[in-house]
């Protein structure tokens, strides 16, 4: 079964400041902070620092706001992740 991609009206993402604000403020952000990371990390270890800091905000946002409980896997996950954060970032 193939379901089709439904793309939302062009006109109600342009119209809406709010959102319109939220792309501009993070794209300002992202873009300077690549370019000056470059300077000091690799590729690999900006990538890391991404989804280690991705995976910690929303596993706040998933017990706080959705209301989820912390199961022993989740925090086993979380550790298997720290290991790759080290062999990432340890200088062999």
């Amino acid at each position: 079964m193939v379901r089709t991609l439904e793309v939302p009206d062009r006109a109600a993402v342009e119209s809406n400041p709010v959102a319109l604000g939220h792309c501009i403020f993070e794209y300002r952000f992202q873009v300077p902070a690549n370019r000056y990371g470059s300077y000091e990390f690799t590729g690999a270890q900006l990538k890391t620092i991404q989804e280690v800091i991705t995976l910690s905000v929303f596993s706040l946002f998933s017990i706080r706001y959705l209301g989820e409980t912390f199961k022993w896997n989740y925090a086993a996950g979380f550790a298997f992740i720290c290991v790759g954060v080290f062999f990432v970032f340890h200088q062999w």
